[in-house]
């Protein structure tokens, strides 16, 4: 990614730079997804220790869960949008800045409530943070080989929140308590805006358009949070409540396709729908945050409340899954560099899909031997997916829509982990339950088809 002393030139800026200035701005990008995997880790394993302390069942735990991903789905689009026009540096800023202050709201949320509502403020930070990042590091590093490669340093450096999540918050709930699961986000958010402000600088941008559409920005989250706590109601027997969630999407939805329609600058333009590199490329990343972290979400309930197992026991058992993300990221990267985005994605997909079999496995009690094929199986082929899934995005489009990419790709991620919370969740039933193993080896079917549609799906994105 070039020596020390090679020059590097970014685009719209009159002075060159040295690439370790380039480098320190990668690491500093890096920290945006670092945060927003650490906080889906972290809180996973924290959600018994949340539960009992804010007296909440599963049903709000998966609110926990689902009011930060379905925010940051539902925005990131908006927010992809809105930096192509004003500027990735400037919105990079202000997202680890909303990130920071809404994690201390967290930390101080005094019952189940204002929990969520703080985690809907981190998703609204994430949303901003996360495109931002990604079209900067394509700007500073706009070769083909050299954008793989560093898309893997970014993809590595931001996985190793996999492992560091479950045994961090593991640690930290058994020892200081679960609020301080999201303080600890507010120191490295303040570096992270120090870093930006000093070292980044705004690459050049097309002659800005229309400004995004503000009702669709709107009506996306609604329409998103509308149809996951459809399932989340429905997947718990209130019926009222689902049937309320469902009107709320369908008017949400219907009105989005209308305002969409009519807007001069729609968040998602028509023709990138009509694709099929983009949206193959969209369909893999919303299948593999769905099955990933719809698996996680039940085994660490599995681990924790059927197994009777401490929060950091059951984090460390969940390192199979989270670590070989992290090694086999940058090695993910390499090889799309190589040979392009198919070989990883469909080796990928075909490791997870095997690995999901054992659920198969599953009986009552909170046993450990079912999971960790299916840990180990979706972490190598995660390992493998998350660098080309994101290159075969970025590539899919023309660099003055680069935000819009990252966004639209990511947005496909968050929306794959909001439904696979509450699908998973809702089919497993509480644990423990007279229903949880039938509803794995349920979950293990689906599971499987999920992986083979993923695999299909790589006809469709670019070679290399």
């Amino acid at each position: 990614m070039g020596s020390p002393t090679h020059a590097t030139e970014v685009p719209g800026t009159r002075r060159s730079r040295p690439a370790p200035r380039r480098g320190a701005v990668l690491a500093i990008l890096c920290a945006g997804m670092f945060l927003v995997l650490l906080d889906v880790t972290i809180v996973n394993v924290a959600l018994p220790g949340i539960g009992r302390a804010l007296g909440t069942g599963l049903p709000g735990l998966q609110g926990v869960v689902d009011g930060y991903a379905v925010t940051i789905a539902g925005l990131l689009l908006g927010g992809g949008a809105l930096g192509d026009r004003i500027g990735h540096r400037r919105m990079t800023l202000t997202g680890f800045a909303l990130f920071g202050l809404a994690s201390l709201a967290c930390g101080a949320a005094p019952g189940a409530g204002p929990l969520i509502a703080a985690r809907v403020a981190q998703g609204a930070g994430a949303a901003l943070l996360l495109p931002g990042g990604l079209a900067l590091i394509t700007a500073y590093y706009p070769g083909r080989a050299e954008q793989a490669r560093a898309l893997g340093v970014w993809a590595g450096i931001s996985s190793t929140a996999l492992p560091a999540g479950p045994l961090l918050g593991g640690l930290l709930v058994d020892t200081v308590g679960w609020r301080w699961i999201f303080l600890l986000n507010a120191p490295i958010a303040a570096a992270a805006v120090g870093g930006v402000r000093a070292l980044v600088r705004e690459p050049r941008r097309a002659r800005p358009g229309a400004a995004p559409d503000r009702a669709g920005t709107v009506l996306a989250p609604l329409t998103l949070g509308g149809l996951v706590w459809t399932v989340i109601a429905a997947g718990h027997g209130h019926r009222d409540g689902a049937a309320a969630a469902a009107a709320l999407t369908l008017a949400a939805g219907t009105a989005f396709v209308l305002a969409e329609r009519r807007a001069a600058a729609p968040i998602l333009p028509g023709g990138l729908l009509r694709a099929p590199a983009f949206l193959g490329a969209g369909g893999i990343a919303l299948i593999m945050n769905l099955v990933t972290n719809g698996v996680l979400f039940v085994a660490t309930l599995r681990l924790q409340q059927a197994g009777h197992r401490s929060a950091l026991v059951a984090g460390a058992m969940l390192l199979p899954m989270a670590v070989p993300l992290a090694v086999l990221a940058p090695v993910g990267g390499r090889l799309t560099a190589r040979f392009g985005t198919r070989v990883p994605l469909a080796a990928g997909a075909a490791v997870a899909a095997a690995g999901c079999l054992s659920l198969l496995g599953a009986g009552p009690g909170g046993g450990y031997a079912p999971l960790l094929p299916a840990l180990l199986g979706i972490g190598i082929g995660d390992g493998l997916i998350v660098t080309a899934v994101v290159a075969a995005a970025m590539r899919a489009v023309p660099p003055a829509h680069a935000g819009l990419a990252g966004g639209f790709n990511n947005t496909a991620r968050q929306v794959g982990t909001a439904l696979g919370v509450a699908v998973y969740g809702a089919v497993a039933g509480p644990a423990p339950g007279p229903g949880f193993a039938t509803g794995l080896h349920v979950l293990a079917w689906a599971s499987v088809a999920l992986w083979l549609a993923a695999l299909a799906l790589t006809r469709a994105v670019p070679a290399r």
